[in-house]
């Protein structure tokens, strides 16, 4: 173990990061699982990825504006393709996310073909880069970050009926995915809300965010101490932390 791999000015942004991802979607996984379309921030994200992806493969400059518009305005096509779905066949909503995600996959596997560092570049968008996280990047993270928390605490979302959602989804997975990765995109909105799924009103959302919390304080020490990828090693303690809180749940809510 290394301990002295415990650096402040490297697991601190990184730490800022997750909690800002966080931030976002603790809210938004409830939703997701109340609404049952767990898949949809993998479609979301991979399709985002694809934006940047193509945005590369034209020659844009890497980490640029316009590629995050391109991320931007893919994910947001996404979402428009998602709300019309849903309209229209509701019943194979959850099927059709997971026909997106394969579609938007392959697509992103395709553009890369020809790419001698195409590997690298998936591996990128699939882990993340959350350790070498910088200052205009945590900037930009923390204003699309507040500019959702305001339109979701002021009812703005729910105004826009099923776009609102989507499209809020949308923004809030291509802040985050450039950053953390798929794996990570999915695990902070799914895992922390299904550990205190239990639970109810505020004291579920305070819940998830403790989840959350801890479960990336635990995964970016563990993985500097042991010299492991952070991104995978925060999955796990996400989840661990997840199960200590589900474990916890009926008893909190029977003392209620």
């Amino acid at each position: 173990m290394n301990w002295s791999a415990l650096d402040w000015t490297i697991l601190g942004p990184a730490m800022i990061a997750g909690l800002l991802v966080l931030a976002t979607h603790v809210p938004l996984g409830a939703q997701v699982l109340d609404r049952g379309i767990v898949f949809i921030d993998l479609a979301i994200a991979q399709i985002a990825g694809l934006g940047v992806i193509a945005a590369d493969a034209i020659g844009m400059a890497e980490g640029g504006i316009a590629v995050q518009v391109a991320a931007v305005c893919a994910a947001l096509l996404g979402a428009v393709l998602l709300a019309w779905t849903e309209r229209r066949a509701p019943q194979q909503q959850e099927a059709l996310i997971g026909v997106m995600f394969i579609l938007a996959a392959c697509a992103g596997i395709l553009l890369l073909a020809g790419n001698p560092h195409g590997g690298e570049h998936l591996k990128d968008l699939l882990v993340g880069q959350i350790l070498w996280v910088n200052t205009t990047q945590l900037l930009w993270l923390a204003g699309v970050s507040a500019l959702l928390l305001a339109a979701l605490a002021l009812g703005w979302v729910e105004r826009l009926g099923r776009f609102g959602f989507y499209g809020a989804f949308a923004l809030a997975v291509t802040a985050s995915v450039q950053l953390v990765g798929v794996y990570l995109v999915f695990s902070s909105l799914i895992i922390p809300a299904l550990g205190a799924r239990a639970l109810r009103g505020r004291r579920r959302l305070v819940t998830a965010y403790a989840v959350g919390a801890l479960g990336y304080a635990l995964g970016l020490g563990l993985s500097a101490v042991l010299d492991l990828p952070s991104g995978a090693v925060i999955v796990w303690t996400l989840a661990g932390c997840a199960l200590a809180g589900a474990l916890a749940a009926p008893a909190q809510t029977t003392s209620a």
